[in-house]
């Protein structure tokens, strides 16, 4: 696989690199998060998807991945590009989503953290209930985990979890992505 990693927020911050180390650090992310033009951030990943297709090497077939706001707008690749495969770790606000799972015409895998913090019962319980019948969406749950359970030294990592869910992952964008 090539990998390709856009700089989303190059509009607010260019080049920014934030961990969950510190407080402010946590503080900036929730920052940018806020300002972030989620439809503008879509059109970047857009560009990304197409640039990658005109690589040399490249089978033509791209998937997109993304944890917290990259699930989310793992998610909304899915249901507004020509992406071939889109995974979703821990997306947050999928449950205002749901409306846009018509469009979804690749498949999708999600993983979802039980014990999420910023992804409460309520929210799991539409997202299942608007995706679970879906056929091109798969939903993992993870009941015992917290948000950010696959973010290796984070405070809610979970090696048998991440494995699992990056395992899932692995084995998805091989069947979907591989050449044919």
């Amino acid at each position: 696989f090539f990998a390709v990693a856009p700089d989303l927020f190059w509009r607010l911050e260019p080049d920014v690199q934030l961990t969950d180390k510190s407080q402010a650090e946590w503080k900036r992310a929730f920052e940018l998060m806020q300002a972030f033009d989620q439809d503008a951030g879509i059109e970047d990943i857009k560009a990304s998807i197409d640039w990658m297709r005109g690589q040399v090497g490249c089978n033509g077939k791209v998937g997109a991945v993304g944890y917290c706001l990259g699930g989310r707008l793992a998610f909304m690749t899915a249901c507004r590009t020509q992406s071939d495969a889109s995974v979703g770790y821990y997306g947050v606000g999928l449950d205002d989503l749901l409306d846009e799972a018509a469009n979804i015409k690749t498949p999708v895998l999600l993983h979802v953290a039980g014990k999420d913090q910023f992804v409460p019962p309520e929210a799991q319980a539409k997202i299942h209930a608007g995706l679970d019948a879906h056929p091109r969406v798969t939903i993992h749950d993870y009941p015992d985990d917290d948000h950010a359970f696959a973010r290796p030294e984070g405070a809610h990592f979970s090696a048998d979890s991440a494995r699992s869910a990056n395992d899932r992952t692995l084995a998805f964008f091989r069947k979907h992505l591989a050449e044919t």
